[in-house]
């Protein structure tokens, strides 16, 4: 039997799942390449033949995504399968268009195809876009849990951007451990908060051994989404929080409109910061496209420190980086922040930004007036430190998930702004776990 040739385009997430779940041990495919995009530096390594298992000895080569077209010549490839996540249906139509020029099939893997049963109770919170509000929410989740009498484990979407070997498996079950699995700001962005709340998360590379492993102590797995990808593992019941700050993008971006489609429960975030007719319309496109969805109505108030740091000052904000880069936020709760609580003036960035920081603003130039917290590496972080630093202004006000002040030196006075979820009106998530806490 010939072997399909297969190039996997991806951003060191899906793609690696996706490899691992269809194609590691199918004697029908050989996957030839990986290309990478989105994240910075991950191209010109290998997955690693200790992961890429018996029909790959030498592991398998990441390219950079711009030269899909050569690789599809060269290495005579009869499948590209596009997986990875938040970007707009146009873009991976134009995608396919490159790709089926070439004589080589484009193919999107099924959702449920790529889902890997557990043996416990799964409740998976995802997205339609990031930067909607997946963090708060999974953090409230966990809370009714808990107060149920659930052990949980915390499974979070993968960002291996190192030591792919070495990141197999990872268990944070302390401050202590992101600096032992060598973590970036983007991936301590979003474990610590689990941390915080006593939760233990997992992450990694392997999910089927991720899962067994947070199988043996808890009652219930807890997946935290990443972008707007869709979960890792079968859902017991599929949380999707959408966002009426864009409207319309639950339904024209990939693939967060599969989350749409599929979730038992959509979480309209932020009504507090929100249009009303925006929710409106959002509440109708929900109740159109997915009319068996139960639909929780939520906030997500800000908590300053200290906002008198902020009244009448001239203020640089800090918010996340992946929401600001490919989630296309033009404003978080650092803005809102600075608006609520008088900030005189918003310092633009770009005339203080320096090396992998510039960089960022050339290739996301509507960023705008916000500074990405990007932290991939060490370069990033010490580029990130220099721009603030450089800057000229009479406060920094951080709205990043994580105290940035404990990762990199802020050598000005500095307020860090905190959100979590607060559903309104009834029905809330409590009454979304139900069937879960039941069981």
């Amino acid at each position: 039997m010939t072997k399909k040739r297969v190039v996997i385009m991806g951003a060191a997430g899906r793609d690696f799942h996706n490899f691992n779940v269809l194609y590691r041990d199918n004697e029908g495919y050989e996957v030839v390449a990986f290309t990478a995009t989105q994240i910075p530096d991950i191209d010109g390594r290998k997955y690693p033949a200790e992961l890429a298992g018996k029909l790959y000895p030498d592991g398998i080569p990441i390219h950079a995504e711009s030269e899909l077209q050569r690789l599809i010549k060269e290495l005579k490839v009869d499948q590209v399968d596009f997986s990875y996540s938040d970007v707009p249906h146009e873009y991976v139509m134009h995608r396919a268009s490159e790709v089926i020029t070439t004589g080589a099939e484009f193919v999107l893997n099924s959702g449920p195809k790529t889902m890997i049963k557990s043996t416990k109770p799964v409740v998976a919170i995802c997205a339609v876009r990031t930067g909607c509000g997946k963090s708060q929410t999974t953090r409230r989740v966990s809370e009714i849990l808990k107060a149920a009498g659930k052990r949980i484990a915390a499974i979070r979407h993968p960002m291996p951007y190192g030591d792919l070997v070495a990141q197999k498996v990872q268990r944070f079950g302390n401050i202590d451990d992101l600096k032992k699995h060598n973590c970036t700001i983007e991936e301590m962005e979003e474990y610590e908060p689990h941390i915080q709340a006593g939760n233990v998360i997992y992450a990694g590379v392997d999910y089927e051994a991720i899962v067994r492993e947070a199988e043996k102590e808890a009652d219930v797995i807890l997946w935290d989404g990443g972008n707007n990808d869709m979960p890792f593992y079968k859902p017991d019941l599929l949380i999707v929080v959408a966002d009426p700050l864009r409207p319309g993008h639950e339904t024209t971006y990939h693939p967060g409109e599969a989350n749409l489609l599929m979730a038992d429960v959509v979480v309209i975030n932020k009504i507090d910061s929100a249009d009303p007719d925006d929710v409106a319309d959002l509440r109708d496109t929900i109740r159109e496209r997915n009319p068996k969805a139960m639909i929780v109505e939520a906030a997500s108030p800000i908590a300053v420190e200290d906002p008198n740091l902020i009244l009448g000052k001239r203020a640089l904000v800090v918010e996340d980086g992946p929401t600001l880069t490919h989630g296309e936020m033009t404003y978080g709760a650092g803005i809102v922040a600075a608006e609520k609580f008088g900030a005189d003036e918003l310092v633009d960035p770009r005339e203080f930004t320096v090396g992998t920081i510039t960089e960022t603003f050339k290739k996301y130039p509507e960023i705008g007036i916000l500074l990405p917290a990007m932290g991939y590496g060490d370069k990033q972080m010490k580029d990130l430190e220099d721009t603030i630093a450089k800057a000229d202004c009479d406060v920094v006000i951080i709205g990043t998930p994580i105290d940035l002040r404990r990762i990199i030196k802020i050598d000005k006075p500095s307020v860090r702004v905190t959100y979590e979820l607060q559903e309104i009106g009834r029905p809330n998530l409590q009454d979304a776990l139900d069937r879960i806490l039941k069981s």
